[in-house]
């Protein structure tokens, strides 16, 4: 795995692995059920991924918005490719409603709703939340 994916905790964050991406449970939640999609690749630009990565994306994404559609009933989902600070090619995926969401004793506000995300108001998770978090999103994980 490359520096990225282990930045965000890997393995302790995997919620599931394919062939080409991983996606991990975001360690600081902005909004609850925040994951990172993260290509295995040491790829640095989005276009130097391989063809099957991005053939892989259309099942990867399909699952994730089935997932956190039924864990946190979000209203509006953002996919950010930003890699100012982590390299290597990634998403961060947050779901977004108005309000708070709970799962596993973690409550967590949109504190951003209307506007862009409020990443730097994420809830850093303890390690038991986050442990708790991962086992919830893996349960019925679609496929």
């Amino acid at each position: 795995m490359n520096a990225t994916i282990e930045k965000f905790g890997y393995p302790a964050t995997l919620v599931r692995d394919y062939a080409h991406w991983v996606v991990l449970l975001r360690p600081a939640q902005p909004t609850l059920g925040a994951l990172v999609l993260a290509a295995k690749a040491d790829a640095t630009a989005f276009a130097d991924l391989p063809a099957e990565a991005f053939a892989e994306l259309a099942t990867i994404v399909a699952a994730i918005e089935t997932r956190l559609s039924a864990a946190v009933a979000y209203e509006k989902i953002n996919y950010l490719m930003l890699m100012l600070v982590d390299p290597h090619v990634h998403f961060h995926v947050i779901p977004r409603y108005a309000g708070t969401r709970s799962a596993c004793g973690v409550t967590v506000a949109d504190a951003g709703w209307g506007k862009p995300p409020a990443l730097g108001e994420a809830y850093a998770l303890p390690e038991a939340e986050r442990d708790a978090l991962v086992a919830w999103l893996k349960d019925g994980w679609p496929g």
